[in-house]
């Protein structure tokens, strides 16, 4: 009798030391046959490498998870949805040809662009590779032709950010290189909604590859600067990255998942595949997690 006292209080206290440890008991049998969901198969909130991440559920229109998401920081080349909102605000001709010239190089970080200056696109053209290939010169161009020049343009940029409620967003040039252009995850959600009111935002920055022909030049091949859209497992909507050493390694996406349309923001990713792995992990995290568990926010 003694035995079995001493035997169900141990049982008692290791039970209690796994629950004071998170850990859970592993599911009996009956619960199995009775569908109850085994606790070890819960899949737990996403362990995001990128220091600042939002994940926004356009459904409920909730978040599902926040890391950050308040706070301000450079957002690189995401400056370039915007740049391409405020250009085809103006509703310009996309067949008017742009020359692209050496106020398009980039002095401030000295990026390299094979689009040589001479080379001659189209608006509709430069605008593709601004956004699928991140082309800077190409950005540039955009804004240097816009009506009034390229300090009406980055005008516009902040009134149009004002007017979707991005309050603590700030633009400084039309390319992202300058490391002021500052937003929050926050506010790139309500960006990312904007933009992809945008057929042509939305074609763009979901594009593989593009091949060009500049009169006079040998034919180019841009690639799309995240490797996801190639992956047919993905359905993406919208997407763009960016990278400065100031901002590290970001990424804005629109993307179902099961059937559910998610906005991701990944920002201040260290490490080339960061992002990607994190966006990955996403993924899987709401494919795997119970609807019921996925209502409530979770914070990193």
């Amino acid at each position: 009798m003694r035995r079995k006292i001493l035997a169900l209080a141990l049982t008692g206290l290791a039970f209690a030391a796994q629950m004071a440890s998170g850990q859970t008991a592993a599911p009996s049998p009956d619960d199995q046959r009775s569908g109850v969901e085994p606790a070890a198969k819960r899949i737990a909130m996403p362990q995001l490498k990128s220091s600042i991440a939002l994940i926004y559920d356009e459904s409920s229109g909730q978040p599902l998870y926040e890391k950050s998401a308040d706070a301000v920081a450079p957002i690189a080349s995401i400056t370039k949805l915007m740049t391409a909102m405020v250009v085809l605000d103006a509703e310009l001709p996309m067949s008017e040809r742009i020359t692209i010239t050496r106020d398009d190089v980039d002095t401030l970080k000295g990026t390299h662009s094979r689009m040589r200056t001479g080379m001659t696109l189209t608006r509709g053209e430069l605008l593709r590779l601004a956004l699928m290939a991140s082309e800077n010169r190409a950005a540039s161009a955009l804004a240097r032709t816009y009506p009034g020049g390229t300090a009406v343009a980055v005008a516009r940029m902040n009134v149009k950010a004002r007017e979707l409620g991005m309050m603590d967003t700030r633009f400084l040039d039309a390319t992202g290189l300058n490391s002021g252009n500052v937003s929050t995850a926050r506010d790139l959600v309500k960006m990312v909604q904007a933009a992809q009111g945008y057929a042509s935002i939305r074609e763009a920055t979901t594009l593989a590859s593009r091949m060009v022909q500049p009169a006079g030049y040998r034919s180019l091949r841009y690639n799309n600067t995240n490797p996801l859209v190639k992956n047919d497992s993905w359905d993406i909507r919208l997407s763009k990255t960016g990278y400065i050493s100031e901002a590290g390694r970001c990424l804005v996406m629109k993307a179902n998942i099961n059937q559910r349309p998610v906005i991701i923001v990944l920002l201040d990713s260290w490490g080339k595949n960061t992002r990607i792995g994190d966006a990955n992990r996403i993924r899987k995290w709401i494919e795997n997690s119970p609807p019921r568990l996925r209502n409530a926010v979770r914070r990193g």
